[in-house]
């Protein structure tokens, strides 16, 4: 039954006929096929082409591959549960929807607004990976042109700006013709991957990975204050800059390269057969992109030392094309540089895409504006997708990649504990429910999910923490100021009958 004020429930019936609403109704056009691709192309970008090298540089050393292995761990547990949810629950807003069927409006009105943080920020990182890929494949071509402009005190990113403005066309246009450009781009970036694992291998040098995991660093370079991690400000235990903690700081901040797994599960309402697709395309994907991802550090931390991986004093940092360059194979680096540049816009467009599925979702529930969540002719809600490719070029264009790519790990490990634990209330409220999907081992595999999601946020910095921290106060705030009173299942009362709705 639903509950009342704060609590209450939308049952997942309502969630279920709403998607039927003819003012808000997105076009079912996407199979299995269309989501294993779109999950493959949104977790397939900045953890290999941005991430990777930079990471083993700066934190883990060789054991780079071993934190891809954490986090891989504990995506995998929480998309287990994300499976079982998307096929009971085929409706738009993934971890928001389950949220409100489960643990009631507030909670669901906490978590989208969380997932606004995830996806928007996510976008707008990844952006800024794709303008230093764009500089670097203007300056393999002999154009000089640097993709930043100083204009006063801020520093303008022209190259982000220009591909979220692409971007937010296209997905305006439809989903179907999204998901074909991604398929294309995708192929592209599957091959260049699988160029520097093949090519890579001739060039590594085993010396290269002793020592694996390289012993604690004591001195400048450990961080303090709130630049440490939480852990290690709460317990004083060892820094963040290789040895065991760097390493698990590392899968926290890894944790980054698969985030968009979940993106699928936003796409259920548009998918025809969701209770078998979306299961398929979730696990098909992150199984694919851990083998690839695993593969690929291995041999980039095979072929240069670490420490030539480490971030430079003016904030340049490396990339997959460093490795090639270093080794003299410059063709290899160009390639790399153009693979990167057309699979990151893969990565920004679906983010992008989930993005706005989440705030439809919360829009056509009321908790914000209702005219947002109506439906162009072609399928697709144009004001969201306007709206939320302003706030993407905002964030990409101005706020350094580094701070945003920490925020968007905090908020989504954040997401996957709620929907870990959503399965587990779900479960025990409505074991009636028809799940396409069924998580093995209950409670065993979300408790485990819980349990790796919250140590991998306690690894990320406190300074992370403040801020994840400040955005959801400022959610709490316009949730009292304008989602609660104009709540549709509020004002429809807890025992009302469901009625059509008006605006």
């Amino acid at each position: 039954m639903p509950g009342n004020g704060l609590w209450r429930t939308k049952s997942i019936e309502q969630s279920i006929a709403d998607t039927d609403e003819p003012d808000t109704k997105l076009r079912k056009d996407l199979t299995a096929w269309d989501l294993t691709i779109f999950g493959v192309a949104v977790v397939i970008g900045a953890g290999i082409f941005t991430l990777a090298a930079s990471t083993a540089g700066n934190l883990a050393g060789p054991s780079v591959s071993l934190a891809f292995v954490l986090a891989a761990v504990a995506c995998a547990l929480a998309a287990l549960c994300y499976a079982e949810f998307a096929s009971t629950v085929p409706v738009a807003g993934s971890a928001y929807t389950f949220s409100y069927a489960t643990f009631g409006e507030f909670a669901a009105w906490i978590i989208g607004w969380d997932l606004v943080l995830e996806f928007a920020v996510g976008a707008a990182a990844v952006s800024k990976g794709w303008s230093q890929y764009l500089q670097t494949v203007l300056g393999q071509f002999g154009l000089e042109l640097k993709t930043t402009v100083d204009a006063g005190s801020v520093e303008v990113d022209w190259g982000a700006l220009l591909l979220v403005a692409f971007l937010t066309a296209l997905l305006v246009f439809g989903t179907k013709m999204s998901s074909r450009v991604s398929a294309v781009i995708t192929a592209i970036k599957i091959a260049v991957v699988l160029l520097v694992i093949v090519l890579g291998i001739s060039y590594i040098n085993t010396d290269n990975y002793s020592p694996y995991i390289p012993p604690a660093e004591s001195g400048p370079e450990v961080a303090s204050g709130l630049d440490q991690s939480l852990f290690s400000l709460l317990t004083g235990f060892g820094g963040s800059t290789y040895g065991v903690m760097g390493l698990l700081a590392a899968a926290s901040l890894l944790f980054f390269a698969f985030i968009g797994f979940d993106v699928v599960a936003t796409t259920a309402e548009e998918t025809r057969n969701p209770q078998r697709a979306v299961p398929r395309g979730i696990l098909g994907s992150l199984a694919i992109v851990t083998v690839l991802y695993i593969a690929v550090t291995l041999v980039i931390t095979g072929m240069v030392p670490y420490d030539k991986l480490k971030t430079q004093p003016d904030g340049s940092r490396a990339t997959l094309a460093t490795a090639f360059a270093d080794n003299g194979v410059d063709w290899a680096a160009t390639v790399i540089s153009v693979g990167a540049l057309a699979g990151l816009t893969t990565v920004v467009m679906v983010l992008m895409l989930g993005q706005t599925r989440v705030i439809f979702a919360m829009s056509r529930d009321g908790l914000l504006p209702r005219g947002l969540a109506k439906t162009g002719t072609r399928g697709t809600p144009v004001k969201i997708t306007i709206g939320i490719g302003l706030l993407v070029a905002v964030a990409a264009g101005f706020f350094p990649a580094g701070k945003l790519e920490e925020m968007v790990n905090v908020g989504t490990l954040f997401a996957f504990v709620l929907v870990s634990a959503g399965v587990l209330v779900l479960r025990k409220t409505r074991p009636d429910l028809k799940r396409g999907f069924r998580v093995p081992w209950v409670p065993f595999i979300p408790v485990l999910a819980i349990l790796a999601c919250l140590w991998l946020m306690l690894n990320l910095t406190a300074l992370t923490w403040v801020r994840f921290l400040v955005w959801m106060a400022l959610g709490v705030v316009v949730y009292f100021a304008y989602g609660r009173r104009h709540s549709l299942l509020g004002k429809q009362g807890s025992d009302a009958p469901v009625a059509k709705r008006d605006e």
